[in-house]
């Protein structure tokens, strides 16, 4: 995927913000708000992408990564997660709040806040279970 294209992206995103969808809102934050997932439209496939503001293991950044590594998730509603390359954020402080215990779903994601963070899957049960302390892509 192309970062630049959630420069065009995310601003019709935050104009729904948090309209109401068919399965719930167009984003969430955790408790802590240090992380936050948005769902939007790239190139007519349903995306996911949650991202940490604070982590405690920041990983290399890979070779052809120019932008900035390691905070940012993404996947499809159908097929494998990635951390990404990116030079954006989705984190908005006006997300709603998921409560610890709490479920969001939309468009074939569905995101569970824990204590122990944020884990996300999509139709194929692929995803990624985020924490300050650890992140893990499944």
């Amino acid at each position: 995927m192309h970062p630049s294209r959630y420069m065009v992206a995310l601003p019709a995103l935050f104009l729904i913000g948090t309209a109401n969808a068919q399965t719930g809102q167009a984003g969430f934050q955790s408790p802590s708000k240090n992380i936050a997932c948005a769902s939007f439209d790239i190139d007519q496939q349903n995306t996911l992408r949650c991202d940490i503001a604070a982590i405690d293991n920041k990983p290399r950044r890979p070779p052809g990564c120019d932008l900035e590594y390691g905070q940012a998730f993404e996947m499809s509603a159908i097929g494998a997660a990635s951390r990404i390359c990116y030079g954006d954020t989705v984190i908005d402080k006006s997300l709603p709040v998921i409560s610890y215990g709490e479920t969001w779903q939309r468009g074939g994601f569905t995101c569970t806040s824990e204590q122990s963070g944020i884990t996300c899957r999509n139709e194929d049960q692929h995803g990624f279970a985020l924490s300050r302390a650890k992140q893990e892509v499944f």
